[in-house]
């Protein structure tokens, strides 16, 4: 199972997830912001990404993070969007690391 021992911020917009097995990950605000899993990023029907890249400025960062549960994040975004929940699975997935994609 994915779960993190430590979320940071990695720099003014970034996050850094150290995980459970060692793994570093760095997440760039911008890629979490576009990736936003909830209803009004992407059509909970047909699976569509709503949200599209032009509507995301390039210096969007997180204001805070707040956990859900044992499972997932929040992430309280600068531009007043928060409704998204990213599990940890889904961070994992996320990640662009070499050894994350193998």
């Amino acid at each position: 199972m994915n779960i993190p021992r430590r979320i940071t911020r990695a720099n003014q917009h970034d996050i850094a997830i150290t995980w459970n097995d060692g793994r570093e990950c760095l997440y760039p605000a911008r890629d979490l912001r576009l990736a936003c899993p909830c209803a009004s990023c992407v059509d909970e029907m047909t699976g569509f990404r709503i949200l599209q890249p032009g509507q995301i400025g390039e210096g969007v960062a997180p204001a805070s993070l707040e956990l859900v549960g044992r499972y997932a994040i929040r992430i309280w975004w600068q531009d007043g969007h928060s409704s998204g929940i990213y599990t940890f699975d889904y961070l994992r997935e996320l990640c662009s690391c070499r050894e994350c994609r193998g």
